[in-house]
């Protein structure tokens, strides 16, 4: 019988000596084989500590994980006729997306929020929308989950009463609410209150569904929007569950017992196209936090048991050759599948472009549906448990998790990590690393740099009439106000600010405020009157870029053009990156940036959620020479023709406005006519972006060589 080193000699004459490792982003080094000399470690069994291969012993042959789909559009009405046709078509959860507006604690009739009402999920302005949302769904029946993290007090409160007014207690309440703000002083930033304040939202929301509502999930500690923001999957694991070690620290710190609260705590991972090493994260997920929670102190099996909600990737999703996005999709789910996840909800073909259709909605659905009822993959617990290379993997996983965690834990938890910054500098150095590396065509995207189609076919793609929407919510508000006994309402909301600068519980507070009609705003502002707001400054990181592209020759022609512009201008090319609108997703034009940086553009980094005057404002004191427009959230056709119109209107229509982000191609001729010059959707190369920004500078830059052109 032949060994290994008969398989070795035998592969390197098939390979002529080439070294067939495969050194991943996370810093492993993937063998081309693997055997049982390579398992060092016991995964145990299903349903037994630590629950490597899954927190239920059955698994789904048992149950199959709840087929969940994360949607809200733009009105409460439209997303309840949504939820009612996934359902009846086999969803077995809802997940409800909010607008951004609502996620920063804005009513929609705020001035800041023009741009933004309806357009990334649906507008929540009271209870009034909240009912409506789940108008004809019996909320004692139907796990619910939310993604809320800013403005979590009010939309859980919103939530209590509506289910209340339709006669179910909060005791019969089932489902999760996000709830990690860790996470987005980290990558989203969807924040409105300092840190300190909002861990002891955090708390009182633990402590009020401790005693009234023991079925629910108090927070779903969020790796997702970290691997969305560019980190590797063990910067995501290890970084989620030091975010849990944090928010039951804090817990206990509250006077919670550890017991008494940590069984309702979940987790929500992200599941990309790296196939074993997702299956691998789960599992190393779940062996993580019974080591995290057996050394908090926990007693119950439960507390240290990891249940996960996951979602296969975005930033996987590609706008060229969208079909693609199915595979893509479909890949993704079989790996949440057989990594051992509780729920799942899979994206649409078309969420790179716009909100989805119900025709790909559909498509993504079913594709669950296909997995459970026709592969035979639920009729065994952990198909791939004693996988030679998955359970080696999960090992290094676990490992090299761990020290960061270590690193974590020595300089005094998450939250002071988060201050420092160092995480969120980690995770945006990987982030240039991976734009370099699509760039240059070493990390391959069928479609993107490889395999391009000559054109594009067009696709339909859902389009929200932002300014109908807001209209109608105005509206709205306005009746309830109109309505409600403003005496009561306002000593609600008095009672809430007071709560907040003493210690009352914040959620009661705010629930009791709810039952008076105080809108989102007027809760969130109660808050705010004792907190502050929360504001950052992006800091790029800087070399990541440059140094993935050296030698290269078109990445040289680059820095020879903005040579030239820099002697004729006597300066280097000014760019200022502008992210307008409540959208806090800022891994483009943080990518932008840094790589902008490196090739010699003296980049000004503007504050996240600008309106398009203050946009305006900073771009004319700087002197830019162009502004680079970061677009996610759809607020495109609203927010950067404004700013175009303040840039005339101060005399300055010379600055050039060019758009990065997810805009549809049918808005291409939109913003063409309102006076951008450039757009660069998903899949950009970021040296050619550059390239065209020095030709509209006035260089002459040189076309791409036939290399690069081929591989776009």
């Amino acid at each position: 019988m032949a060994d290994i080193n008969d398989w070795k000699a035998l592969a390197d004459k098939e390979v002529k000596g080439r070294d067939l490792t495969w050194n991943t982003p996370e810093g492993i080094a993937v063998k081309p084989l693997y055997t049982a000399e390579d398992v060092t470690t016991d995964p145990g069994l299903p349903g037994f500590a630590p629950f490597t291969r899954g927190v239920k012993a059955s698994m789904y042959a048992g149950r199959p994980w709840t087929i969940r789909q994360y949607a809200g559009f733009s009105t409460a009405e439209e997303s309840n006729a949504f939820y009612r046709r996934n359902l009846a078509a086999g969803q077995k959860g809802l997940s409800v997306a909010f607008d951004l507006a609502t996620h920063r604690g804005y009513d929609s009739d705020h001035p800041r929020v023009v741009g933004d009402v309806g357009m990334a999920g649906v507008a929540i302005d009271s209870v009034e929308d909240m009912k409506i949302l789940f108008d004809g769904i019996p909320l004692d029946e139907m796990s619910v989950s939310m993604t809320m993290n800013g403005a979590v007090i009010p939309c859980l409160a919103f939530y209590i009463i509506a289910a209340e007014e339709q006669g179910v207690s909060p005791e019969k309440l089932t489902g999760t609410i996000q709830n990690d703000i860790l996470k987005e002083f980290m990558v989203r930033n969807t924040y409105i209150y300092p840190p300190e304040p909002s861990m002891r939202i955090i708390s009182d929301i633990f402590a009020y569904t401790a005693d009234n509502m023991p079925k629910f999930n108090s927070i779903s500690i969020s790796g997702y929007h970290m691997q969305e923001a560019g980190a590797t999957q063990v910067q995501e694991l290890a970084f989620t569950i030091a975010d849990g070690m944090e928010y039951v620290k804090y817990g206990v710190a509250s006077g919670l017992d550890i017991d008494r609260f940590a069984g309702r705590l979940s987790f929500f991972f992200a599941i990309g196209m790296n196939f074993f090493m997702e299956i691998a994260k789960l599992r190393a997920a779940r062996t993580l936090w019974h080591r995290a929670m057996t050394q908090l102190g926990a007693q119950s099996e439960r507390s240290k048991m990891l249940r996960t909600h996951c979602q296969t990737s975005g930033v996987s999703l590609q706008e060229q050759d969208p079909y693609n996005n199915v595979m893509r999709t479909t890949i993704e789910a079989m790996a949440a599948m057989l990594g051992g996840t509780q729920s799942l909800h899979t994206n649409a073909l078309d969420e790179a472009i716009a909100l989805p259709t119900d025709f790909s909605a559909r498509i993504a659905r079913n594709t669950q549906i296909v997995i459970q009822e026709e592969t035979g993959m639920c009729n065994v617990v952990d198909p791939l448990g004693g996988s030679y290379y998955i359970e080696a993997l999960t090992k290094e996983l676990v490992d090299k998790a761990w020290e960061i965690i270590e690193r974590v834990e020595n300089e005094g938890g998450m939250a002071k990590a988060v201050a420092a910054g160092w995480p969120k500098a980690m995770i945006e150095e990987a982030a240039a690393g991976r734009q370099a590396r699509v760039d240059r065509g070493e990390d391959v995207i069928v479609g993107v740099n490889k395999y391009r189609r000559d054109q594009e076919d067009p696709i339909e793609t859902l389009e929200v009439d932002n300014h109908k929407v807001r209209e109608a919510q105005i509206a709205r508000i306005k009746r309830t106000r109109e309505g409600r006994d403003e005496a009561k309402c306002q000593a609600a909301l008095k009672a809430l600010t007071e709560g907040a600068k003493g210690k009352g519980n914040l959620l009661a507070l705010a629930v009791d405020a709810a039952r008076e009609r105080a809108t989102l705003g007027e809760i969130s502002d109660a808050m705010e009157t004792a907190f502050g707001r929360y504001g950052t400054m992006p800091t790029p990181v800087k070399g990541i870029y440059g140094s993935a592209y050296a030698g290269d020759s078109r990445y040289q022609q680059v820095l020879d053009g903005v040579e030239a512009v820099t002697t004729r201008l006597g300066r280097a090319p000014k760019l200022f990156v502008a992210k307008m609108g409540q959208d806090g997703h800022d891994r483009g034009a943080n990518v932008i940036a840094s790589a902008f940086g490196d090739m010699g553009f003296d980049v000004v980094t503007g504050p996240l959620f600008q309106t398009p005057e203050e946009a305006c404002k900073m771009a004319v004191e700087n002197g830019v020479d162009a502004v680079g427009a970061s677009s996610l959230a759809a607020g495109h056709k609203t927010l950067i023709p404004e700013l175009i119109g303040h840039l005339k209107d101060a005399g300055r229509a010379d600055i050039k406005v060019v758009a990065g982000g997810v805009i549809p191609q049918q808005d291409y001729d939109f913003l063409k006519r309102a006076g951008v010059q450039g757009i660069y959707g998903p899949g950009s190369n970021v040296v050619e972006c550059a390239a065209d920004v020095l030709r509209l500078l006035g260089h002459n830059m040189p076309p791409a060589d036939d290399a690069l052109e081929a591989a776009e």
